[in-house]
C-alpha cells in the first residue's frame, strides 16, 4: 500500500521503472534526458541543471559537463593504484595479485588461500575468499562473468565509466585484526578540502550496513542516508584520521567534488577507491536541509 502511495505522489517513478526495464530504450535515451526523469523519481522534484542547488542536483550537472579524460583512470580498479601510486606512494596500495580479462584465465593454483577478486569497471562486482578449500568457483565464475558484460555507466550515466576496460583483478586479502569487523571511512572532499567523513561498519552483520558521518574534528553529524541507519556504538577516531584526510586532500585537489575511500587496518592506511558520484547521485539524506548544506559547498563554474 505505501508503494502504491509513493506512486500516486509520484508517477515519475513508475515511468522511471517502465523506461528502465526496456534496455533499448533507456540505452538510447540522452544521458540529460535520462538524469531528469531518474532524478525526478527519486526526489519528486525537476533537476534544474541552468542553477542547481542541492548536492545530488549537482553531482548531476557534474556527469554531464565536468569530463575530464583522467577521470575514467581514477574509477578503473586496476589504472586507480597506478595514478594514486605516484601521488602518495605505493605503501597505501593494497596489492595486486594479478589482472585478467575473464575468469577462465585465473589460475587459481598460483592465488594465496585468501584473496580478493574484483571487477575493474563497477561497483559491488566483489568477491571474497577467505579459505581456498572452501571456495565456491561456480558462485564466483557467475557473478564475476556477468559483471563483466554490464556497462555501469549506462545506471547513472556516470561518464567516468563508460569506457573503462571491463577486468578482473586479484587483491591481497587485507583484515584489521583489532576491531569488530574493518571499517570503511570515505571522505568526502569539496574542491580539495575534507568537509564530511562517512563511516560504514557491519556491513557483513545480521543488523547489515549502518553508516554515521562526522566532521573532521570527528563530531558525529546529525543525518543518515535513507536506506541505511546509524551504528548503535559509533566508531572511534582511527589514529591515523590527520594522515588519511591529507592523502584525501592530496588525490581530490582541483576536483568539484570527489569521495577518496580509505582503510585503517592495524597500522598502516590503504587507499580503496575514488568515487565521482556516491549512489550516482540518487539517494538523499535525511534531514533533507543537507541537501542544500552539501549542495553549498560545491561551487559550479
Amino acid at each position: 500500500m505505501n508503494a502504491i502511495k509513493k506512486v500516486l505522489k509520484n508517477p515519475y517513478k513508475l515511468i522511471c521503472w517502465g523506461v528502465c526495464r526496456i534496455p533499448i530504450l533507456y540505452k538510447k535515451m540522452s544521458d540529460e534526458s535520462y538524469l531528469k526523469l531518474q532524478y525526478r523519481s527519486v526526489f519528486g522534484r525537476k533537476l534544474n541543471l541552468d542553477n542547481p542547488k542541492y548536492f545530488n542536483e549537482k553531482l548531476q550537472w557534474l556527469k554531464l559537463y565536468d569530463r575530464k579524460p583522467e577521470y575514467t583512470k581514477m574509477v578503473d580498479k586496476y589504472e586507480a593504484k597506478k595514478y594514486v601510486a605516484d601521488l602518495i606512494g605505493e605503501e597505501y596500495i593494497i596489492p595486486t595479485l594479478g589482472v585478467w580479462d575473464k575468469f577462465e584465465d585465473i589460475d587459481f593454483d598460483d592465488l594465496p588461500d585468501q584473496f580478493v577478486l574484483k571487477t575493474t569497471h563497477d561497483s559491488g562486482g566483489v568477491v571474497i575468499c577467505e579459505d581456498k578449500s572452501k571456495f565456491d568457483m561456480e558462485s564466483a565464475k557467475r557473478k564475476l562473468s556477468r559483471s563483466l558484460k554490464n556497462n555501469f555507466y549506462y545506471q547513472g550515466r556516470e561518464w567516468p565509466y563508460k569506457d573503462v576496460k571491463p577486468r578482473i583483478i586479484a587483491e591481497q586479502f587485507v583484515k584489521d585484526n583489532l576491531s569488530q569487523g574493518l571499517h570503511d571511512y570515505k571522505f568526502f572532499c569539496f574542491h580539495g578540502k575534507v568537509k564530511m567523513i562517512l563511516v560504514c561498519s557491519e556491513r557483513f552483520s545480521s543488523c547489515g550496513l549502518k553508516e554515521d558521518f562526522y566532521d573532521v574534528d570527528w563530531k558525529h553529524l546529525g543525518l543518515k542516508r535513507p536506506l541505511h541507519g546509524n551504528s548503535k556504538n559509533p566508531a572511534q577516531k582511527p589514529a591515523s584520521l590527520n594522515l588519511m584526510v591529507e592523502i584525501a586532500e592530496t588525490l581530490s585537489k582541483n576536483i568539484p567534488f570527489v569521495r577518496v575511500d580509505l582503510y585503517q587496518i592495524n597500522d598502516s592506511v590503504y587507499f580503496g577507491e575514488i568515487t565521482f558520484f556516491p549512489a550516482s547521485g540518487f539517494e538523499g539524506f535525511e534531514p533533507d536541509s543537507w541537501e542544500k548544506v552539501m549542495g553549498d559547498w560545491i561551487e559550479l563554474p
